[in-house]
């Protein structure tokens, strides 16, 4: 339990720094092609990686799709935690898991159950309900954009992600290691062309806060696997856990620490994706 623990701690720390980052006027981007280098170091350190088993002829498409899409979500994340608040982001990318449901259904021929038809229902209302805000001013009237491309973005990742654990001449963690190295270099590339096309300033605050963002974000990853390992009897339990989790403590932390304004369909919207993730979870444990 101690691992659910501290990788619920992380994730919603990430969500945390991402809010603080325009306060503290850091680049985001910057920060996250740092957060993969750091990534890459512990990585090799903690999972090492098997080296033997890389070739550039087996290496698949979707290593380089997912490493241009994880820094251009990440950045997304970003955006979406200030413009739209921490609490809402947190509901739409645990909400994410509604289209990996879709692609168990359709592309990996999973069978489903009452419950969790009922709970892709509910989830999907709950996700209509999370992005929906009045119409105010005019900087804020497109937000909802934002929670639908970490939705759709999210989604899309761990579909890849579900993809990568098929291939069996790479090992897992091995495939992991790769995915991070590419997404650095991807990441890397574009600042160096926004240094020189828009003279951004590559600065050392932005390296350092980059580092510590990567220090949670690989601890999520790390502490996630290892629940898993050590729950191994219980992976629903992990799953709700962990999406559970997330969504309340980083909405409380959004609402009472940051005092995020939620709409009274922001808060149905809330509880419908606790409802949502329960069902499906109930109907994972009926599955074993």
């Amino acid at each position: 339990m101690i691992y659910l623990v501290l990788s619920i701690s992380c994730s919603v720390i990430v969500g945390v720094l991402l809010k603080l980052a325009k306060r503290y006027q850091i680049n985001i981007m910057q920060a996250v092609t740092w957060n993969y280098l750091f990534a890459i170091v512990l990585s090799a350190f903690f999972f090492k990686p098997d080296f033997s088993t890389l070739n550039l002829t087996i290496i698949s498409p979707i290593y380089v799709l997912l490493g241009i899409l994880l820094p251009a979500i990440f950045l997304i994340q970003g955006i979406s935690v200030q413009q739209t608040g921490l609490a809402r982001t947190d509901i739409a990318q645990r909400l994410s898991l509604f289209i990996s449901l879709c692609a168990a259904y359709f592309l990996f021929n999973e069978s489903f159950g009452r419950l969790k038809y009922v709970g892709l229902i509910i989830g999907f209302t709950a996700i209509i309900f999370t992005i929906y805000r009045k119409s105010g001013s005019s900087s804020s009237k497109h937000t909802w954009w934002y929670l639908l491309l970490v939705f759709v973005g999210f989604g899309a990742i761990d579909v890849l992600f579900k993809l990568v654990s098929q291939i069996t001449v790479i090992p897992y963690i091995t495939s992991l290691f790769l995915i991070f190295c590419i997404a650095f270099v991807f990441s890397l590339l574009y600042i160096f062309y926004l240094a020189i096309t828009k003279k951004t300033k590559i600065q050392f605050i932005n390296f350092v806060c980059g580092c510590i963002l990567g220090f949670f974000n690989f601890g999520n990853i790390l502490f996630y696997l290892k629940a898993h390992r050590a729950m191994s009897d219980q992976p629903s339990t992990v799953f709700a856990a962990m999406n559970i989790g997330v969504i309340i403590i980083g909405s409380l932390i959004g609402i009472v620490i940051f005092k995020e304004r939620l709409s009274k369909l922001n808060y149905i919207g809330l509880i419908l994706a606790l409802i949502a993730i329960l069902l499906i979870t109930i109907s994972k444990l009926h599955a074993i």
